[in-house]
């Protein structure tokens, strides 16, 4: 009974976001406390819905910590030069910046947090898909693959928890599935292309000067714009629009004024270069700041909440040490920290819930018990195809904790080894990135300005494909 309530309880959920009935943190919320009293435990709901906060307490501190940072940055300037770089090779062509927006996403993924990648992939592609009027669900959806192709890093979490549960060492599990890895990604970009190209043939094929066409009401604060000097949408974070564009798809713009002003290629920016906040004199100080503070994280030095919350401290003080500066800084950025973090405590609800009423063990026993006899050789396989759907629906601790050990232990059974399990297990995790029970897709959409139901229809298909493919060159160099 539990299993069906757990299915149930999730397709609810995700059916009603993506028809758009409920808002994500409503239905995060109230779904799953209308399963828990249809369970019979209605009387427990308060004691499953706080353990499910405090466990997503510190990554809630981390994700609004982190926000503020990044955000000093951008307004700072720090990325400036990437997101030249990047806009620089995009041009005005749709398929560039669609491609360019998987490679950027990969590279900024090195740091093995998703949140940080997706911050800096929006703030810096968001204006140019809005002056290109090209969908932002192709920009989500693409950062999400890349960043779970390059979340199986052995300091990204899922290799850790899969080494860690299977007493394996984490080097031994990524090293071989390098290759495999690399043809995911290569499938990652490959679709980014060819998204590219449909975007280019709806939008069509814009010239620079046609791309910079001046937005009225300038903004006085730090502001993201699609030309040098034009005006455009607020915030280092990446907030608000052009005024009535279609958050999901990106496909209404501001209207031009008449005329694009003649500009070379220089003037097509991402980022205001004039804007008030910029400390040019402080870059090698930020730089500096920021690649330190991501060493001690893949270092484990400190909690990557206390690293953070004092990473955050010390750059508002140091690039603002006026009191009045640093406040309005925060508030540049309060409404990303608020959705954001009020996001997670929601999502707690429906992990706590899962977890607490015994729906996720239920869940997971009732798929590892229909794997029919004849597949135990081909354990690897199948605990491959199992990690799409599980990693979606569980988090990665139930996941890797909770199912790992029990398919390991059928695979040793028939002569599959613990590390081919532990291979197969992370290949999901570009579907993964995408579920509504992980914190970073928040940080995405929000960003983005995109619904998640949106986000949710477009990319998942795509993501199964990845993950396949990555399942698939595994199974085919002889890695699992």
């Amino acid at each position: 009974m539990l299993t069906i309530l757990g299915f149930a309880m999730i397709a609810t959920f995700l059916v009603l976001i993506m028809m758009k009935k409920m808002s994500p943190i409503a239905a995060l919320v109230l779904i799953p406390a209308l399963f828990c009293v249809f369970v019979g435990k209605g009387a427990h709901l308060g004691d499953y819905v706080i353990d499910g906060v405090s466990s997503l307490a510190p990554t809630a501190a981390m994700l609004m910590f982190a926000i503020v940072y990044f955000g000093v940055m951008i307004d700072v300037g720090l990325f400036d030069p990437i997101v030249r770089a990047i806009l620089k090779f995009c041009k005005a062509d749709p398929m560039r910046v669609v491609v360019g927006t998987a490679l950027l996403a990969a590279i900024v993924s090195l740091d093995g947090d998703g949140s940080t990648t997706f911050m800096i992939t929006v703030s810096a592609m968001y204006p140019l898909y809005k002056r290109l009027k090209m969908s932002l669900v192709v920009m989500t959806g693409v950062a999400a693959m890349a960043n779970g192709v390059m979340n199986t890093l052995p300091w990204g979490g899922p290799t850790a928890r899969a080494a860690t549960a299977l007493k394996v060492d984490a080097t031994d599990i990524f090293v071989p599935m390098i290759p495999a890895l690399a043809v995911g990604l290569l499938a990652v970009v490959a679709l980014s292309y060819v998204l590219g190209l449909r975007e280019r043939r709806r939008v069509g094929t814009l010239t620079l000067d046609e791309a910079l066409v001046r937005e009225p009401a300038p903004e006085t604060e730090t502001v993201l714009v699609g030309a040098g000097a034009g005006a455009g949408v607020k915030a280092g974070a990446g907030r608000g629009g052009a005024g009535g564009a279609d958050r999901s798809q990106g496909s209404a713009g501001s209207g031009g004024a008449a005329g694009a002003d003649e500009a070379p290629d220089d003037d097509f920016k991402g980022l205001d270069p004039n804007r008030p906040t910029l400390r040019p004199k402080l870059y090698w100080f930020n730089a500096l700041l920021t690649v330190a503070l991501l060493t001690a994280m893949i270092m484990e030095l400190l909690p990557i909440p206390v690293l953070f919350l004092l990473g955050a401290a010390l750059a508002l003080t140091v690039n603002f040490p006026h009191i009045p500066d640093q406040k309005a800084r925060i508030a540049a950025h309060a409404d990303n920290v608020l959705n954001v973090s009020g996001m997670v405590f929601a999502a707690a609800v429906f992990t706590g819930v899962l977890t607490g009423t015994g729906m996720v063990d239920h869940m997971a026993n009732w798929l590892v018990d229909t794997i029919p006899e004849g597949m135990g050789p081909h354990m690897g396989l199948v605990t491959g195809l199992l990690s799409l759907p599980l990693t979606y629906f569980m988090s990665n601790d139930g996941f890797y904790f909770g199912v790992l050990p029990v398919l390991a232990e059928a695979g040793q059974a028939h002569g599959v080894s613990t590390l081919e399990i532990a291979r197969a297990s992370i290949v999901g995790q570009p579907l993964h990135m995408s579920s509504p029970l992980v914190p970073a897709v928040y940080v995405l959409v929000g960003m983005a300005k995109v619904e998640f139901g949106d986000h949710t229809r477009f990319v998942v298909k795509w993501a199964v494909l990845t993950s396949l493919v990555i399942l698939a060159a595994g199974i085919l160099f002889g890695i699992i």
